[in-house]
């Protein structure tokens, strides 16, 4: 350093950005826990799997649903007091099912409480804090943010899985909680909901005045989706998003470990190959964000779902009692892919979308959610009708290919140069 000179501050933005990544961690250990405890629970109270799987499609659907909304009342009430309301929905979700006895109570608590407080974390959540901080590197930033997802999974799965299987569902629930109660603090006392309140530019852009808050924030969500809904760039990103959910939250997250476990394999070896795919998506999803911001987010997408569809035509073939080479490769080569899409899709929404991208984001992740919520739910009637999985796998690749073309005709909208801050 020359003499002299002051070194530089850590921009605010980074700060911020860290934040969000720990509360997106603590609102993701809840997501490692339904694919655990569908045995358990079929087991101690006999409710089917397609049972438990509506519970299950419950809490997906508000996830997508609650999105568009949240970010919506994040413009009305600000950042920090929706999400610490929502991680507060997330742990009284999770400790309220310890004493549950009907499978009702677990639609209303798992289903309910959880959809609507892990919606109100969702990714929309990342496209808002990206959006408002920073201009250079939102791809890249965006790819990070989503793959706290993914580290969340890395962090509670196989610890979840050892609760399960060593103590029982309840404790690994009641851990879940706690999870999302610690980090209620790190988002009130560090979180801010927009540049101009530390008198910052967003970084790599010039000082924008924080806006007005937003009133009717319920209105405004459905507002946006039918002026987005009148474009077909929309229904395409819906409808590539719907089958994104399908193929993994709704598949592979629900439904993976009772998969392998009918054909033998441990709980604890199941969950720790679910949670390898966290590992990789990590790295997936950083190098998705690092792409989008240099290569054309189409083809990004074109490419990732002809990928995921021809992997998952291949798993029915790999599942066995023991880990084996192809298995663990399956697992690299999925896991890079798992969320790769979500940059991209979020580029796409902000360039076809622009100010309103974020909530439009959130009504293309209600999409997402749907289309887990059916395979969820049509994975466990599939296995409780055919007494396998093999069909879902087969008819999820199928679905990807047509992800595939979808995203080729996507037609691109040149971005001003004014909506950009030099």
């Amino acid at each position: 350093m020359r003499p002299g000179r002051r070194p530089r501050k850590i921009h605010r933005a980074w700060f911020v950005a860290a934040v969000t990544f720990v509360t997106i961690i603590g609102g993701a250990a809840f997501n490692s826990l339904p694919g655990l405890l569908i045995n358990p629970l079929h087991q101690e109270f006999g409710w089917s799997r397609g049972e438990i799987g509506v519970a299950v499609s419950i809490d997906m659907a508000l996830y997508g649903l609650t999105a568009p909304f949240a970010a919506a009342l994040m413009d009305r009430f600000g950042i920090r007091r929706v999400v610490v309301v929502a991680l507060s929905m997330v742990a009284g979700g999770a400790l309220l099912s310890v004493w549950m006895t009907a499978s009702w109570q677990l639609m209303l608590y798992w289903g309910l409480l959880v959809g609507l407080g892990t919606g109100s974390m969702a990714m929309a959540f990342s496209a808002t804090v990206t959006n408002r901080w920073f201009v250079a590197h939102r791809g890249l930033v965006t790819g990070v943010l989503t793959a706290a997802g993914a580290s969340g999974q890395l962090v509670f799965l196989p610890l979840c899985a050892w609760i399960v299987e060593n103590h029982g569902w309840r404790p690994a629930s009641i851990t879940v909680a706690l999870a999302a109660l610690a980090v209620v603090p790190f988002v009130w006392l560090l979180m801010r909901d927009h540049p101009a309140d530390v008198g910052l530019a967003p970084y790599g852009g010039e000082f924008v005045p924080k806006p007005a808050p937003q009133r009717g924030a319920a209105t405004r969500a459905v507002k946006v989706l039918f002026k987005a809904a009148r474009t077909g760039p929309f229904w395409l990103l819906a409808g590539t998003f719907a089958i994104c959910g399908a193929s993994t939250n709704g598949l592979i997250r629900t439904h993976f470990v009772p998969a392998a476990h009918d054909h033998g394999m441990q709980i604890t070896a199941a969950a720790g190959l679910l949670a390898m795919i966290g590992v990789f998506d990590i790295i997936g999803t950083i190098a998705s964000g690092w792409f989008t911001d240099r290569f054309d987010s189409r083809r990004l997408l074109a490419i990732y779902y002809a990928l995921r569809g021809i992997s998952l035509l291949f798993l029915p073939m790999l599942l066995a009692p023991s880990v084996h080479p192809p298995m663990i490769f399956f697992i690299v080569f999925y896991g890079l892919d798992w969320v790769a899409t979500v940059p991209p899709t979020i580029a796409l929404c902000r360039e076809q979308f622009g100010e309103d991208s974020a909530i439009v984001f959130g009504w293309v992740l209600a999409s997402h959610q749907v289309g887990a919520a059916l395979v969820a739910f049509a994975g466990g009637v599939a296995r409780d009708v055919f007494g396998n999985y093999d069909m879902v796998w087969y008819a999820s690749g199928a679905l990807c290919a047509m992800a595939a073309l979808m995203a080729l005709v996507i037609r691109r909208r040149p971005v001003k140069p004014a909506a950009v801050p030099a």
